[in-house]
């Protein structure tokens, strides 16, 4: 057999391998689109048609269903969705914050205790939400902050996992003679940290603004735990007081699905814009480097 021939032999067996992980990975985006687009056919089916037509067949009911859910108790969805753009977005933009100050002062300053501090971080990183939620409830409690907008902002605006990538992003793309000309040419400490590192951080600061936005926006268990006036809901705890109503009237099943609809319309929105800067930011740090 000439070395010809076991070229391509191993080419032939190297694109038949390379079918595995590409079936694995459509098999996988099915998975999780398939739950989507059921969301989306069934928001557009009436009461009538929900139950009756084929899964996904579409309906003729989404603007009926979107005028009853504006409808339902003077819009108070729309009360819902604002409640979570607000402790989304704050939330995650004060956490990104606190991680870059964290995470930069762990990954390019030494100091004693350094170490500890950061396996304290990791230590926090491991333990589950759910952990934490009755603890912070009743320090809350304390405080007199239950049931309020600073009960479902002040858990979310340390998030170890985001000091832990911004000090791992830090300490791998701020140089530390970069920071050491800055001194020399007399920049204070927070001049340097804010037009120099922060800068330079911005793709790990987007990674966590974004992981922390999601986060907040499908929390459950917190605001679940803290919050009692359906005022201040989020969307995630409305529809499931509607989800519970509609045992008792299946009416509101379609209420509950075109509100699921809506409340993913956001989260791909944010993606999608936060994905343009991200390659930017990304782009113009190579050209700079």
């Amino acid at each position: 057999m000439t070395p010809l021939t076991l070229t391509a032999d191993t080419t032939a067996k190297a694109r038949r391998t390379a079918w595995v992980p590409t079936i694995v990975l459509i098999l996988g985006a099915l998975y999780c689109l398939i739950p989507i687009a059921w969301v989306v056919v069934a928001a557009t089916k009436d009461r009538s048609e929900l139950f009756s037509t084929f899964t996904f067949a579409p309906g003729s009911g989404f603007f009926q269903n979107l005028s009853d859910l504006t409808a339902y108790r003077d819009g108070i969805f729309w009360k819902w969705m604002a409640n979570s753009a607000f402790y989304a977005g704050l939330g995650a933009l004060l956490s990104a914050a606190v991680s870059a100050a964290g995470g930069y002062a762990l990954g390019r300053f030494a100091f004693r205790g350094r170490e500890a501090v950061f396996k304290m971080i990791l230590a926090g990183v491991l333990v589950p939400s759910i952990v934490l939620a009755v603890p912070q409830y009743l320090l809350l409690s304390k405080l007199g902050m239950a049931d309020s907008y600073w009960s479902m902002l002040l858990p979310s605006i340390l998030s170890p996992y985001g000091v832990y990538l911004v000090r791992i992003y830090a300490a791998a793309s701020v140089p530390a003679e970069l920071m050491e000309a800055a001194r020399m040419d007399g920049a204070s400490e927070w001049r340097i940290f804010s037009r120099i590192a922060v800068p330079m951080m911005m793709p790990g600061l987007i990674t966590v603004f974004l992981f922390q936005f999601v986060g907040i926006w499908n929390n459950f268990l917190l605001p679940y735990v803290m919050l009692a006036d359906d005022e201040k809901f989020p969307i995630t705890l409305g529809l499931y007081t509607l989800l519970a109503q509609g045992a008792s009237q299946p009416a509101l099943y379609t209420l509950v699905i075109t509100g699921c609809l809506l409340a993913i319309l956001p989260l791909i929105a944010l993606f999608l814009v936060i994905q343009r800067f991200w390659s930017l930011d990304l782009l113009s740090g190579s050209v700079k480097a």
